[in-house]
Protein backbone atom coordinates (compact mmCIF):
# COMPACT_ATOMS: atom_id res chain seq x y z
CA UNK A 1 0.00 0.00 0.00
CA UNK A 2 1.43 3.17 -0.93
CA UNK A 3 1.91 6.61 0.76
CA UNK A 4 -0.87 7.89 -0.69
CA UNK A 5 -3.46 5.47 -0.09
CA UNK A 6 -2.57 5.26 3.46
CA UNK A 7 -2.98 8.94 3.42
CA UNK A 8 -6.38 8.73 1.64
CA UNK A 9 -7.56 6.55 4.24
CA UNK A 10 -6.32 8.55 7.33
CA UNK A 11 -8.27 11.35 6.16
CA UNK A 12 -11.54 9.30 5.10
CA UNK A 13 -11.14 7.93 8.85
CA UNK A 14 -11.01 11.52 10.66
CA UNK A 15 -13.69 12.99 8.57
CA UNK A 16 -15.84 10.21 8.95
CA UNK A 17 -15.09 9.90 12.64
CA UNK A 18 -15.69 13.48 13.36
CA UNK A 19 -19.35 13.49 13.98
CA UNK A 20 -19.37 10.23 15.88
CA UNK A 21 -17.38 11.25 18.56
CA UNK A 22 -19.09 14.77 18.83
CA UNK A 23 -22.26 12.77 19.16
CA UNK A 24 -20.90 9.93 21.07
CA UNK A 25 -19.12 12.12 23.87
CA UNK A 26 -22.66 14.36 24.23
CA UNK A 27 -23.99 10.49 24.63
CA UNK A 28 -21.35 9.97 26.96
CA UNK A 29 -21.96 12.69 29.39
CA UNK A 30 -25.98 12.28 29.78
CA UNK A 31 -25.42 8.59 30.15
CA UNK A 32 -22.67 9.18 33.01
CA UNK A 33 -25.95 10.84 35.02
CA UNK A 34 -27.98 8.14 34.65
CA UNK A 35 -29.78 9.01 31.51
CA UNK A 36 -30.09 7.09 28.04
CA UNK A 37 -31.06 8.79 24.88
CA UNK A 38 -32.09 6.57 22.09
CA UNK A 39 -33.19 9.73 20.27
CA UNK A 40 -29.38 11.07 19.56
CA UNK A 41 -30.05 10.31 15.78
CA UNK A 42 -32.99 12.56 16.22
CA UNK A 43 -30.77 15.16 17.49
CA UNK A 44 -28.02 14.82 14.90
CA UNK A 45 -30.47 14.97 12.29
CA UNK A 46 -31.96 18.33 13.44
CA UNK A 47 -28.54 19.78 13.81
CA UNK A 48 -28.45 19.53 9.79
CA UNK A 49 -31.47 20.63 9.48
CA UNK A 50 -30.31 23.99 11.61
CA UNK A 51 -27.25 24.09 9.79
CA UNK A 52 -28.61 24.28 6.65
CA UNK A 53 -30.72 26.86 7.80
CA UNK A 54 -28.78 28.85 9.76
CA UNK A 55 -25.95 28.95 7.35
CA UNK A 56 -28.55 30.44 4.06
CA UNK A 57 -29.32 33.03 6.12
CA UNK A 58 -26.48 33.87 7.74
CA UNK A 59 -22.70 31.85 6.64
CA UNK A 60 -21.31 29.09 8.05
CA UNK A 61 -20.52 30.14 11.66
CA UNK A 62 -23.73 31.26 11.64
CA UNK A 63 -24.88 27.53 10.62
CA UNK A 64 -23.20 25.23 13.16
CA UNK A 65 -24.46 28.62 16.03
CA UNK A 66 -28.25 26.94 14.96
CA UNK A 67 -26.56 23.52 14.42
CA UNK A 68 -26.02 23.82 18.23
CA UNK A 69 -29.14 25.79 19.12
CA UNK A 70 -31.58 22.92 17.06
CA UNK A 71 -29.71 19.79 19.03
CA UNK A 72 -30.33 21.60 22.27
CA UNK A 73 -34.04 22.14 21.25
CA UNK A 74 -34.62 18.81 21.13
CA UNK A 75 -32.69 17.29 23.82
CA UNK A 76 -35.00 19.78 26.04
CA UNK A 77 -37.87 18.12 24.72
CA UNK A 78 -36.34 15.10 25.97
CA UNK A 79 -35.60 16.48 29.30
CA UNK A 80 -38.90 18.13 29.54
CA UNK A 81 -40.55 14.18 29.06
CA UNK A 82 -38.09 12.52 31.00
CA UNK A 83 -36.88 14.42 33.76
CA UNK A 84 -40.26 16.62 34.02
CA UNK A 85 -42.73 14.41 33.47
CA UNK A 86 -41.21 11.43 34.22
CA UNK A 87 -41.99 9.23 30.77
CA UNK A 88 -39.76 6.35 29.78
CA UNK A 89 -36.44 7.12 28.16
CA UNK A 90 -36.89 4.61 26.02
CA UNK A 91 -40.38 5.31 24.52
CA UNK A 92 -39.07 9.38 24.35
CA UNK A 93 -36.27 8.91 22.79
CA UNK A 94 -37.70 6.36 20.17
CA UNK A 95 -40.44 9.23 19.18
CA UNK A 96 -38.28 11.92 19.44
CA UNK A 97 -36.03 10.23 16.50
CA UNK A 98 -38.90 9.68 14.53
CA UNK A 99 -40.67 12.89 15.37
CA UNK A 100 -37.07 14.58 13.82
CA UNK A 101 -37.62 12.69 10.61
CA UNK A 102 -41.00 13.87 10.05
CA UNK A 103 -40.31 17.27 10.92
CA UNK A 104 -37.38 18.23 9.46
CA UNK A 105 -38.28 16.14 5.93
CA UNK A 106 -41.64 18.52 6.17
CA UNK A 107 -40.15 21.52 6.69
CA UNK A 108 -37.36 21.08 4.18
CA UNK A 109 -39.83 20.86 1.52
CA UNK A 110 -41.83 23.76 2.74
CA UNK A 111 -39.08 26.05 2.95
CA UNK A 112 -36.77 24.55 0.08
CA UNK A 113 -39.36 23.24 -1.90
CA UNK A 114 -39.54 20.38 -4.07
CA UNK A 115 -36.07 21.76 -5.51
CA UNK A 116 -34.24 21.42 -2.45
CA UNK A 117 -32.24 18.61 -3.08
CA UNK A 118 -29.87 20.70 -5.04
CA UNK A 119 -29.50 23.46 -2.55
CA UNK A 120 -25.73 23.78 -2.16
CA UNK A 121 -24.30 25.82 0.72
CA UNK A 122 -20.47 26.78 1.28
CA UNK A 123 -18.60 23.93 3.33
CA UNK A 124 -16.03 25.10 6.41
CA UNK A 125 -12.59 25.24 4.67
CA UNK A 126 -9.76 23.70 5.80
CA UNK A 127 -7.33 25.09 8.56
CA UNK A 128 -3.22 23.42 8.09
CA UNK A 129 -1.63 23.84 11.23
CA UNK A 130 1.67 25.08 10.10
CA UNK A 131 4.71 22.00 10.59
CA UNK A 132 2.82 19.81 11.41
CA UNK A 133 -0.11 19.45 8.34
CA UNK A 134 3.38 18.61 6.14
CA UNK A 135 4.49 15.45 8.36
CA UNK A 136 4.46 12.62 5.39
CA UNK A 137 1.58 9.99 5.23
CA UNK A 138 -0.77 11.58 8.23
CA UNK A 139 -0.28 14.89 8.44
CA UNK A 140 -2.75 16.65 6.03
CA UNK A 141 -4.85 13.83 7.48
CA UNK A 142 -4.64 14.99 11.31
CA UNK A 143 -3.59 18.36 10.88
CA UNK A 144 -5.42 19.92 7.32
CA UNK A 145 -9.22 19.59 8.66
CA UNK A 146 -12.08 22.20 9.56
CA UNK A 147 -11.77 23.88 12.66
CA UNK A 148 -14.68 21.90 14.38
CA UNK A 149 -12.72 18.43 13.61
CA UNK A 150 -9.88 20.02 15.87
CA UNK A 151 -12.51 21.35 18.36
CA UNK A 152 -13.50 17.15 18.37
CA UNK A 153 -10.04 16.34 19.03
CA UNK A 154 -10.15 18.77 22.30
CA UNK A 155 -13.90 17.20 23.57
CA UNK A 156 -11.90 13.92 24.19
CA UNK A 157 -9.43 15.10 26.84
CA UNK A 158 -11.47 18.03 27.80
CA UNK A 159 -14.21 15.73 28.62
CA UNK A 160 -12.19 12.92 30.41
CA UNK A 161 -10.14 15.68 32.45
CA UNK A 162 -13.53 17.00 33.52
CA UNK A 163 -15.15 13.88 34.52
CA UNK A 164 -11.91 12.16 36.77
CA UNK A 165 -10.49 16.06 38.14
CA UNK A 166 -13.60 18.61 39.21
CA UNK A 167 -16.54 18.31 41.54
CA UNK A 168 -18.89 18.78 39.41
CA UNK A 169 -17.49 15.99 37.04
CA UNK A 170 -17.22 13.52 39.97
CA UNK A 171 -20.62 14.94 41.18
CA UNK A 172 -22.13 14.10 37.54
CA UNK A 173 -20.67 10.11 38.10
CA UNK A 174 -22.02 9.70 41.68
CA UNK A 175 -25.54 10.75 40.10
CA UNK A 176 -25.59 8.04 37.73
CA UNK A 177 -24.50 5.80 39.92
CA UNK A 178 -26.22 6.41 43.51
CA UNK A 179 -28.54 9.04 43.36
CA UNK A 180 -30.08 8.29 46.59
CA UNK A 181 -26.33 8.94 48.21
CA UNK A 182 -25.75 12.00 45.48
CA UNK A 183 -28.62 13.68 46.97
CA UNK A 184 -27.81 12.78 50.93
CA UNK A 185 -24.29 14.79 49.98
CA UNK A 186 -26.54 17.61 48.85
CA UNK A 187 -26.25 17.14 44.92
CA UNK A 188 -28.57 18.33 43.15
CA UNK A 189 -29.51 15.48 40.86
CA UNK A 190 -32.23 17.08 39.01
CA UNK A 191 -29.91 19.98 37.43
CA UNK A 192 -27.04 17.71 36.92
CA UNK A 193 -28.97 15.53 34.79
CA UNK A 194 -30.28 19.20 33.17
CA UNK A 195 -26.86 20.55 32.60
CA UNK A 196 -26.15 16.85 30.77
CA UNK A 197 -28.75 17.17 28.61
CA UNK A 198 -27.84 20.52 27.82
CA UNK A 199 -24.21 19.52 26.35
CA UNK A 200 -25.38 16.61 25.25
CA UNK A 201 -27.88 18.67 22.64
CA UNK A 202 -25.22 21.11 22.09
CA UNK A 203 -22.72 18.74 20.86
CA UNK A 204 -24.85 16.15 18.80
CA UNK A 205 -26.56 19.14 17.28
CA UNK A 206 -22.57 20.13 16.17
CA UNK A 207 -22.33 16.68 15.04
CA UNK A 208 -25.35 17.23 12.34
CA UNK A 209 -23.79 20.68 11.84
CA UNK A 210 -20.45 18.41 10.15
CA UNK A 211 -22.34 16.25 8.25
CA UNK A 212 -23.71 19.73 6.03
CA UNK A 213 -20.82 22.17 6.88
CA UNK A 214 -17.83 20.40 6.79
CA UNK A 215 -19.23 17.38 4.48
CA UNK A 216 -21.73 17.25 2.37
CA UNK A 217 -22.51 20.98 1.70
CA UNK A 218 -26.19 20.64 1.77
CA UNK A 219 -28.97 18.72 3.54
CA UNK A 220 -30.81 15.52 2.50
CA UNK A 221 -33.40 13.86 4.61
CA UNK A 222 -32.65 11.35 7.02
CA UNK A 223 -28.76 12.23 6.19
CA UNK A 224 -27.92 11.36 9.83
CA UNK A 225 -28.01 8.08 8.38
CA UNK A 226 -28.14 6.23 11.86
CA UNK A 227 -25.18 7.83 13.19
CA UNK A 228 -26.87 8.78 15.95
CA UNK A 229 -27.43 5.44 16.34
CA UNK A 230 -23.60 4.15 16.15
CA UNK A 231 -22.52 7.05 18.74
CA UNK A 232 -24.53 5.44 21.37
CA UNK A 233 -22.69 1.68 20.36
CA UNK A 234 -19.79 4.00 20.17
CA UNK A 235 -20.59 4.66 23.99
CA UNK A 236 -20.79 1.20 24.65
CA UNK A 237 -17.58 0.48 22.60
CA UNK A 238 -15.83 2.62 24.72
CA UNK A 239 -16.82 1.47 27.94
CA UNK A 240 -18.27 4.65 29.16
CA UNK A 241 -14.98 6.54 29.15
CA UNK A 242 -13.92 9.51 27.07
CA UNK A 243 -11.12 7.63 25.91
CA UNK A 244 -12.55 4.75 24.83
CA UNK A 245 -15.02 6.26 23.09
CA UNK A 246 -12.53 8.26 21.25
CA UNK A 247 -10.93 5.21 19.92
CA UNK A 248 -14.11 3.57 19.27
CA UNK A 249 -15.38 6.42 17.24
CA UNK A 250 -11.82 6.40 15.05
CA UNK A 251 -12.42 2.09 15.03
CA UNK A 252 -16.04 2.42 13.46
CA UNK A 253 -15.08 5.66 11.63
CA UNK A 254 -11.89 2.88 9.71
CA UNK A 255 -14.67 0.13 9.13
CA UNK A 256 -16.87 2.98 7.46
CA UNK A 257 -13.81 4.03 5.34
CA UNK A 258 -12.88 0.91 4.03
CA UNK A 259 -14.72 1.08 1.13
CA UNK A 260 -12.73 4.39 -0.33
CA UNK A 261 -9.85 1.99 0.23
CA UNK A 262 -11.39 -1.58 -1.60
CA UNK A 263 -12.32 1.25 -4.61
CA UNK A 264 -8.88 2.58 -4.58
CA UNK A 265 -7.23 -0.91 -4.29
CA UNK A 266 -9.52 -2.54 -6.96
CA UNK A 267 -10.51 -5.92 -3.91
CA UNK A 268 -12.85 -7.41 -5.28
CA UNK A 269 -15.44 -7.77 -2.49
CA UNK A 270 -19.02 -7.30 -2.61
CA UNK A 271 -19.20 -3.16 -1.50
CA UNK A 272 -22.67 -4.27 0.35
CA UNK A 273 -20.55 -6.30 2.85
CA UNK A 274 -18.01 -3.63 3.18
CA UNK A 275 -21.04 -0.93 3.50
CA UNK A 276 -22.78 -2.85 6.54
CA UNK A 277 -19.63 -3.10 8.62
CA UNK A 278 -20.29 0.07 10.61
CA UNK A 279 -23.81 -1.78 11.17
CA UNK A 280 -22.30 -5.62 12.09
CA UNK A 281 -20.02 -3.56 14.43
CA UNK A 282 -22.67 -1.73 15.82
CA UNK A 283 -24.60 -4.88 16.51
CA UNK A 284 -21.51 -6.70 18.29
CA UNK A 285 -20.90 -3.64 20.60
CA UNK A 286 -24.56 -3.57 21.90
CA UNK A 287 -24.42 -7.60 22.03
CA UNK A 288 -21.55 -7.03 24.83
CA UNK A 289 -18.77 -7.49 22.30
CA UNK A 290 -16.97 -4.64 24.22
CA UNK A 291 -16.07 -6.81 27.00
CA UNK A 292 -16.92 -6.00 30.92
CA UNK A 293 -17.87 -3.05 30.25
CA UNK A 294 -20.23 -1.94 33.45
CA UNK A 295 -22.45 0.66 32.40
CA UNK A 296 -23.33 3.41 35.02
CA UNK A 297 -25.78 1.45 37.52
CA UNK A 298 -29.45 3.76 37.38
CA UNK A 299 -28.85 4.13 33.31
CA UNK A 300 -31.94 4.01 31.51
CA UNK A 301 -33.68 3.94 35.06
CA UNK A 302 -37.52 5.37 35.60
CA UNK A 303 -37.43 6.99 38.92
Amino acid sequence: MNAGLVSAFAEATIRTATPLLLAASGELIIERAGLINIGLEGVVLGGAFGALLGATHGGTAFGYAVAAASGLFVMLVFAFATLGMGADQIITGTAITLLALGATGTLYRTLYGAGGAALSIATSAPIPVPLLAKVPVIGSALFAQPAVTYFAYAVVPMTWWWLTNTHAGLALRAIGENPAAAIAAGISVRRYRLAATVVAGVLGGIAGGVLVLAQAGTFVEGMSAGRGFIAIAIVVLGRWNPIGVGLAALLFAATTSLQYLAQATGLDIPYQLVLALPYVLTLAALAGIGGRAAPPATLARVE
